[in-house]
């Protein structure tokens, strides 16, 4: 019976003592080096330096199971998942989608059209000249301004640039402009021109003579500069100097009416008429002596002092050059300022006028 219960008790101590020893097997506590293998990527056993390390440790491997087995469940079973790697055509094919199209609204700047780096400083100069002509005066002076910066020696686009200047009403900028350009050709009778132009333009007619008259010596035969001296001399009260121009430049009988205009704009009604009336007797003696000389009458509507419109009441067949002079004469005579209304004149055309 002793024995009976000697067995009975050491086979419930065993029991207990086994029962303790699993308890204490799930309790164990990770070490610092278990917790590092445990956070290192998938690879090769962590070797720590001691015996039990050469097989890796049973228990760790155990713990990271689970966790190798849910990343190899999302990740494919690789072991690199977590590595850079090259895109294959495959992998491309996947992110492939629609073809996307660029949309351009109206809002959007079109793109500036190249600008001919070729081109030189002539070629931006007669660009420039071409843009004047047509009266784009913005487009003129952009080219003309390239010009000059190409060349700063090229007279003729500090000339073109002071025009564009001028028909802007930019006064000091075209006045610096056509001094430049005779800094560069003193002796160029258009800038001079142009500059005296300006300078009568402005009031300035002391100025404005000196130019014209160096011009009018340069190029004698110039109808524009003629013109253009006349018309500073009658401001000035050189009638008789501005006859003698006028008539250099037109003949006398157009000279005579254009200073007869100047006298009455200057309220010397009376000396223009003289003028008027000497116009009329040239104008017959040379129908006497040229048959081919036409009086041609002129309708005229006159508003402060300018005729804003003009007419041949009466017109014929075969003289629509004669007329077309006549209208021009007409269309450019000056009157007071205070005149308005109607008139009518009778000019004569000596010769037929080259069409």
């Amino acid at each position: 019976m002793l024995k009976r219960t000697l067995i009975v008790l050491s086979l419930t101590l065993t029991l207990i003592l086994g029962i303790v020893g699993l308890r204490s097997v799930q309790s164990v506590a990770l070490t610092a080096r278990e917790a590092a293998a445990l956070n290192q990527p998938d690879g090769p056993p962590v070797e720590y330096g001691d015996k039990q390390s050469n097989g890796g440790n049973a228990f760790v491997r155990a713990l990271k199971a689970p966790f190798k087995a849910i990343g190899r469940l999302f990740g494919r079973g690789k072991k690199d998942d977590n590595k850079l790697h090259r895109l294959s055509e495959k992998d491309v094919k996947q992110f492939e989608g629609v073809p996307v199209t660029r949309v351009v609204d109206a809002t959007s700047a079109p793109a500036a059209a190249a600008s001919n780096a070729d081109l030189g400083a002539a070629e931006h100069l007669e660009h420039g000249r071409a843009l004047l002509d047509d009266g784009d005066l913005n487009q003129a002076i952009a080219e003309l301004s390239l010009a000059t910066s190409m060349d700063p020696k090229l007279a003729d686009a500090y000339n073109l640039l002071g025009v564009a200047y001028h028909r802007k009403g930019l006064t000091d900028l075209a006045l610096r402009s056509f001094e430049t350009s005779l800094k560069i050709d003193k002796k160029n009778s258009q800038t001079l021109n142009n500059l005296g132009f300006l300078l009568y333009s402005n009031g300035d007619y002391k100025n404005a003579l000196e130019r014209l008259k160096k011009a009018a010596r340069l190029a004698p035969d110039d109808a524009r500069i003629l013109n253009n001296l006349a018309l500073t001399q009658s401001r000035l009260g050189k009638f008789d100097d501005a006859y003698k121009n006028f008539a250099r430049a037109g003949g006398e009988i157009e000279g005579r009416l254009n200073v007869a205009n100047r006298l009455e704009l200057a309220g010397r009604s009376e000396e223009a008429r003289r003028q008027y009336e000497a116009a009329r007797l040239v104008a017959e003696a040379q129908q006497k002596t040229d048959p081919n000389s036409q009086a041609i009458t002129v309708v005229m509507e006159i508003e402060n002092g300018r005729v804003i419109y003009a007419s041949v009441p009466n017109r014929r067949a075969g003289f629509e050059a004669y007329e077309a002079s006549a209208l021009r004469l007409a269309r450019g005579r000056r009157y007071p300022a205070n005149k308005s209304g109607q008139e009518s004149v009778v000019i004569r055309i000596h010769s037929t006028p080259a069409s």
